[in-house]
């Protein structure tokens, strides 16, 4: 009984040679077919340059790899490039010209018709004077005037009649050189008292004050009633030197304390990035309008102010702001 199932458990030996036949076919299948992918892979000479029907230049391996890669815009990549920041730099916005008016000369504040934060246009009367004085130095010289008018016709009328009597022989030589001069002298002093109206008028016109520019008081500085003078003569209780302030605000600047170590990064004319830190979302065009001539050796810093074009409402002066430097 063990013997039957021993013998039917037996392999018979060509059943043993069968599966190492089909060994050696997949074997052999194995191989051709690498040797057929070796074969097909293996670069060959046409395959570094490969000539188009179209007539076109060689297609290099290169130029397959710059055309399988993605492509970009030489434009945007050439903006990008000119609009990256080399610097950045935070500094103040300024007026580029605070203009404070100031009297001509010694006199009272008679009436103010601005105020802070006012616009004003140029040639617009904003302080009056008191001019009571200037006029009647203005009536002074007018009268001067009118009695170096009636000198210059007397002195005439003397002239005319001693050149007649000249050449008759009635008056002498002597007498009619007298009236000539007389005459001369009479007309010079007409033209004196007419300066001294012109003149006159002229101080008179200054106690008119007018803006000389288009733009906003920043600062009112007197008061009606308020003595005001040219100049300060010292100390800290003497007459205000100045009536008010005015800027425009359509020309702004940013000030700027540059390191000495990045001065090299900076230029004039260079393209800038401006924005504001009250308002980070807003960035206006700048460029670099002014460098310092002279550092400042205890901060070693030397100053340096950026233009911005075309500020707005936003730009408020005395605030903060940031600085990008720009490649280009």
């Amino acid at each position: 009984m063990n013997a039957d199932k021993l013998k039917s458990l037996q392999i018979e030996p060509a059943q043993k040679r069968r599966p190492q036949r089909m060994l050696w076919t997949i074997f052999i299948v194995v191989l051709v077919a690498t040797l057929a992918v070796l074969y097909v892979a293996r670069p060959r000479p046409e395959d570094k340059v490969r000539v188009m029907n179209t007539g076109l230049k060689p297609f290099t391996n290169s130029a397959r790899v710059a055309a399988t890669a993605p492509q970009s815009s030489g434009t945007n990549s050439s903006v990008a490039s000119a609009d990256a920041p080399i610097l950045t730099v935070s500094g103040y916005i300024i007026n580029r010209e605070r203009i404070e008016i100031s009297p001509r000369f010694l006199g009272v504040v008679k009436w103010i018709g601005v105020k802070k934060g006012d616009a004003v246009t140029n040639g617009q009367v904003v302080v009056l004077l008191d001019d009571m004085e200037q006029t009647a130095r203005v009536h002074e010289a007018d009268a001067q005037r009118a009695n170096a008018r009636a000198a210059v016709a007397k002195a005439e009328l003397d002239y005319q009649r001693t050149a007649e009597l000249a050449q008759k022989d009635i008056e002498s030589k002597k007498a009619f050189d007298d009236a000539r001069l007389q005459l001369e002298s009479a007309r010079a002093s007409l033209r004196q008292t007419e300066a001294t109206l012109e003149l006159a008028k002229l101080y008179l016109d200054w106690t008119i004050i007018r803006s000389p520019i288009n733009g906003v008081v920043l600062e009112k500085l007197v008061e009606p009633n308020e003595l005001v003078v040219p100049q300060s003569f010292g100390g800290t209780r003497g007459p205000s030197t100045a009536l008010i302030a005015v800027a425009d605000p359509k020309d702004l600047q940013v000030e700027i304390d540059l390191n000495e170590a990045d001065l090299s990064k900076v230029h004039l004319d260079q393209r800038c990035r401006v924005s504001p830190e009250a308002y980070p979302d807003k960035v206006y065009q700048g460029y670099v309008a002014e460098i310092a001539p002279e550092a400042n050796r205890q901060k070693g810093t030397l100053q340096v102010k950026v233009q911005i074009r075309e500020p707005d409402k936003f730009l408020t002066p005395e605030l903060s702001a940031k600085v990008d430097f720009l490649n280009k």
